[in-house]
């Protein structure tokens, strides 16, 4: 959560902004983490080392290390199709192109993004002890 006084400081010393697509479809068109909501001063990324892949999100399903529920997991997949104008078949690309044509100054993909991997190649889980390794997960000692 990014308070009104944060966001003033950040404006006033003119730090660009951050938005990530894969937050953009759980609400409506009015999220400000969707494409046409962008301003200039802004670093969107398709997704974060805290993500899942693009693909990994996708395609995810209830209970598989994901905390959405059927309904909504279907419902944001439906949203973003139908924003992005897709068939979810190359969704990492469409998630590219979103961000690279998008009026915001700096787009940043992670490689796993621009290599289409799924859930296998995801770099971190958040609030765990686990390290994603190539296709295994390991304790952190």
């Amino acid at each position: 959560m990014i308070t009104p006084d944060v966001e003033k400081l950040r404006d006033d010393l003119n730090f660009p902004g951050m938005q990530v697509l894969q937050f953009a479809f759980g609400s409506d068109a009015k999220n400000l983490a969707l494409p046409h909501n962008f301003r200039r001063n802004l670093v969107v990324y398709t997704g974060t080392h805290d993500n899942d892949t693009t693909v990994g999100w996708f395609e995810s399903e209830v209970g598989e290390g994901s905390t959405r529920a059927h309904g909504e997991i279907d419902r944001v997949r439906q949203f973003c199709l139908k924003y992005l104008k897709s068939n979810g078949e190359e969704v990492h690309w469409d998630f590219t192109r979103a961000a690279l044509a998008s009026v915001a100054d700096t787009a940043i993909v992670p490689v796993q993004d621009l290599l289409g991997l799924g859930n296998e190649a995801r770099m971190n889980l958040p609030n765990s002890r686990q390290v994603i390794g190539p296709g295994e997960c390991s304790q952190v000692h």
